[in-house]
This record gives C-alpha cells, structure tokens and sequence, in this order.
C-alpha cells in the first residue's frame, strides 16, 4: 500500500445517464498485492464510460492471468504489475498476450512500483504495452484518465475489427446470394447474412417488395421474415402482422424514405421505375452495433439481386409458357390432345430426375420438351389427319419432320432452343440404328432424345390418337420391354420401370380434354 500515494482531486459533480446493466467494461487487474486490488476497485467503483459500468476482474499472478484470458476473451484492458512471480513475470506475460495468445485489441497497462527492474524507456521500446505507469505517481484521476483512454481505443480497435469482419462477411454474403435463384431460399439466406453482419440479436426483419404492374395495380410480397413476425403469408396484406407494422412498411414505399428510431429501421431501396424493395428491422435487444451505411449497402445488393433475380423468373415463366403454347398449338393442328406436351415434358423431367441427371439439365429438359414436334408445322394437313397407315412416300414425307424442327430451332443460340433442336433431330433414332433421321445407334444419340423417345412413346401409347385406341397398361410395359436394346436404351428402359406407377401419375393428374 505504501507504494501507492493517491492526491486529493476533485470528484464530478453530474449525474451520468443511466447504463444497461448487460453491457460493461471489463477489465483485469494483474497484481500479487491484496491492497492494489482493493483501490483500483474504489476508485473505479462509480467510474461510467461510454454509458457502460466495469467489471473488475482479479488476478493474483501472471499464471493465474493466464489461464483467465485463455477462457475469456471479452477483457478490454488490463493492469500488468511487473514484479510478482519473478521480477519480470509482467513482462513476460505481456509478450505471451501478445505472440502466444494473439490479442492485439487488448489494451494493457504496466504498473511497477520498482521502476529499476523495468525503466519505461526501455520496456516501451521492447514490449507491445499502451501504457506505462509508476505506483507512487499513480493518482485516482491519472488512473481514471487511463481507463477512459484505453477503453476508447479498445472500442475504436473492435470498431474497426467488426467493420473488417462485416465487409468480408458482405462479400460473402453477396457472393452466395448471387448462386441462389429461387425467391424464398434468396430472402432467407440474405436475412441470416444481415443479421450476422450487423450483430443484432433477436431482431425481426422483412424484404418486402412492391411491383407496380403495367395495369397500375401493385403487389405487396413478403420474400422472408424471422423472428416474432414469421408469416405463412407471402402476402403482406393478408398476413398477420401487425397494423402498425404494416403502416411503417407502405409509408416507406409511399414515401420512398427511410425511418429509423431506437427501436426500428425501416430501408426504402428503389431498383427501377416499376420496383422497389423494403428492408424492416426491430431491434429486440438494443441497435448498438447496427451500422446503418452497412444495411444501406447491403440492402441496395440485396433489393437489385433481387430485381434481377425477379426479371429473370418473368423472362422464364414467359418463355416457358410460349414453348407451351407453340407445342400445343402443333399438337392441335395434329387434332391431338395439348395435354401431350405437358405430360412428355412432365416425364422427361421426372425420368432425368431418376437417372440422377444434374438439376440444370433436369430444367432444361423440361423447358425444350415441347418443342419436339415442332417441324410438324410443314407436314400437310391430310398426312397429320390421316386415319389409317401412311403408304411409303407418306411415310417419307412425315419423316421430314424431325429435319425440319431441327432447322428451325437451330438458328436460335440460347441453349434450351439449342436442346429443343437436338430432341425435334433425334427423338426419333432408335438405339440398334433403325431410327431417322440419320440412323445413329447406342451412345451416338444424344441423351436428351433418348429420354424423350420413351417419353413420347409411353404417353402417346396411352392416348388415343386419329389413327390408333388407347393401349393398356399392360401392353405398353409388354412392348417398352420388348424394345430394350432395339428401339430404346435399356437401361433408361429399367430406370423407367422401376417407377412406372410414378410416370402413370403423370397421366392421371394431366388427363386429355
């Protein structure tokens, strides 16, 4: 005790505001001396800083010190004595802090009452301290002075490390959100990156987004939410959210600004004339390391991914719907039934997804399906009409087809019209080399037509057609087997009959009008 000489210094005199009690400063104080612990604590008893009260934490030798910062990694600084175990055992625990542990934020603070041992000129030179004091000038200012020093500069240090750690973690976040191409899993991932990247425990968080139509009607959906507002609905109106939720949410869309309090944040992200996103925040706990600048960044990639992602689908859905309706359009010229170019493309799907084929493959398939058919267009009317067998020119004529929907197709460079033309050239090889047009065999026929020969051969068995009944169950497994290494591959022939009920669903949820 002898060595510490306090001065008599004037106290202040304002109240401090109010702390949360869950947030606080700790700190660890390294002595073998009873009484250093006992004053430290007194004269930082009372001590708020940055609106946060210390916790004080002892430790009576480098030992002891140690083993409590390899459990505890929370301490913002720490008073090093020099002399207790040996009489550099301070020193010694400074570089092990340092090199062994690799806590660089820590703020660490010499305290020697021998200054011989230890002369300040040369351990702040040698060791990685932040500051450097002796007892007997150490004051209870000069010692509040320190902490409110070095706890500024451990929250500036951790300032920087979570801005650091958030932009990586942004990069990241960006990076996977861009591999995603489904609404649903897009909100959801880009919800836990954000919540990740701003710290906010137990927030509830909304991506809602507005689409003003051509006709001017608007849309209100909900692409993810967590928290005590998880909806069923993907529709904010119809969901169960609250009024007042709902309220702060449109009048960001009507107002096109942000809001933000203590309690929430409300982000407006506009990505075109007709688009806008909403990013919603209710903070359950506290908004202390939410950085608003980084929502802001992170929101406007989520809100434009999004937009893409959103045109994207529409481009889809209107080119799937268009190779729908010019396969149906062929197949009602051949007086057969629209319901056939659904269930092909249903079964080409299902039969890729059985033959463990990769999910871009599995799309496209789908997508291309009905394209098959597609040079039907130049075959004349009385050949598709046709009730009985065609004679040999006939034939020859209707076998033009398949040349022709190549032709067409091919000029096309996106890749499902290039799929599309592969499947209208060759869905009709057969697999021992009888097929056309050009009688490849095996492995020389492209994958694509060997699904759609079965497809197509399965569904328009179990059709009736102007030149043929409906073939039973029965027959068709009699005749699908019989064509095993003839007319189609048989193993894509095994695959299919291991699960043939699954491709009769296909009928039976899309039967003929």
């Amino acid at each position: 005790m002898s060595n510490f000489l306090f001065k008599e210094e004037t106290s202040e005199s304002t109240l401090i505001e109010k702390v949360e009690k869950a947030k606080v400063w700790r700190i660890l104080v390294i002595d073998d001396d009873e009484s250093v612990h006992q004053v430290t604590r007194l004269v930082l008893s009372e001590a708020i800083i940055e609106h946060r009260a210390l916790d004080i934490v002892s430790a009576y030798s480098s030992k002891e010190a140690r083993k409590i910062l390899l459990e505890d990694d929370s301490f913002c600084m720490a008073f090093v004595d020099v002399v207790m175990e040996t009489d550099h055992a301070g020193l010694e625990l400074v570089e092990w802090i340092r090199n062994i542990l690799k806590n660089q934020a820590i703020r660490l603070i010499l305290r020697t009452g021998q200054a011989g041992t230890a002369p300040e000129a040369k351990v702040i030179k040698e060791f990685d301290i932040n500051d450097y004091k002796e007892k007997t000038d150490f004051t209870a200012g000069k010692m509040t002075t320190t902490v409110y020093a070095s706890i500024r500069a451990y929250r500036d240090i951790m300032t920087i490390q979570r801005s650091l750690d958030a932009f990586k973690q942004l990069i990241k976040a960006t990076h996977d959100l861009l591999k995603i191409n489904q609404f649903k899993p897009f909100g959801s991932a880009a919800l836990d990156h954000l919540l990740t990247l701003m710290e906010v425990d137990s927030s509830a968080l909304y991506i809602a987004r507005s689409q003003l139509e051509f006709d001017e009607t608007s849309s209100n959906l909900i692409i993810a939410c967590t928290g005590k507002y998880v909806s069923e609905s993907d529709s904010l109106e119809s969901s169960d959210i609250s009024a007042d939720v709902k309220y702060l949410i449109q009048q960001a869309f009507d107002n096109k600004m942000h809001h933000t309090t203590d309690e929430i944040f409300v982000g407006y992200y506009e990505t075109s004339n007709n688009s806008a996103s909403v990013l919603y925040i209710e903070f359950e706990d506290d908004a202390e390391h939410f950085k608003a600048n980084l929502a802001e960044i992170f929101a406007t990639n989520v809100a434009l991914i999004l937009d893409s992602l959103s045109k994207q689908h529409e481009i889809e859905n209107t080119q799937k719907e268009l190779l729908y309706i010019v396969g149906e359009a062929i197949e009602a010229r051949s007086k057969e039934t629209g319901a056939h170019v659904h269930r092909v493309a249903l079964i080409c799907e299902l039969l890729a997804q059985k033959l463990g084929l990769s999910d871009a493959f599995i799309s496209a398939i789908r997508l291309a399906a009905p394209l098959h058919d597609i040079g039907k267009v130049v075959i004349p009317d009385n050949l598709l009409h046709k009730p009985g067998k065609l004679d040999e020119n006939e034939w020859e004529t209707m076998k033009g087809h398949a040349d022709a929907g190549f032709q067409l197709l091919s000029k096309s460079k996106t890749s499902v019209s290039k799929l599309g033309a592969r499947l209208a050239h060759y869905h009709h090889e057969n697999w021992d080399g009888s097929g056309y047009p050009d009688g490849l065999c095996g492995d020389e026929i492209p994958l694509e037509a060997r699904i759609m020969a079965i497809a197509d051969v399965f569904d328009s068995l179990g059709s009736s057609r102007c030149y043929k009944e409906k073939w039973c169950d029965d027959d068709i497994k009699t005749f699908l087997i019989e064509q095993r290494d003839k007319k189609f591959d048989a193993k894509m022939i095994d695959v299919f009959m291991d699960n043939y009920d699954e491709f009769c669903q296909i009928r039976v949820e899309h039967p003929d009008n």
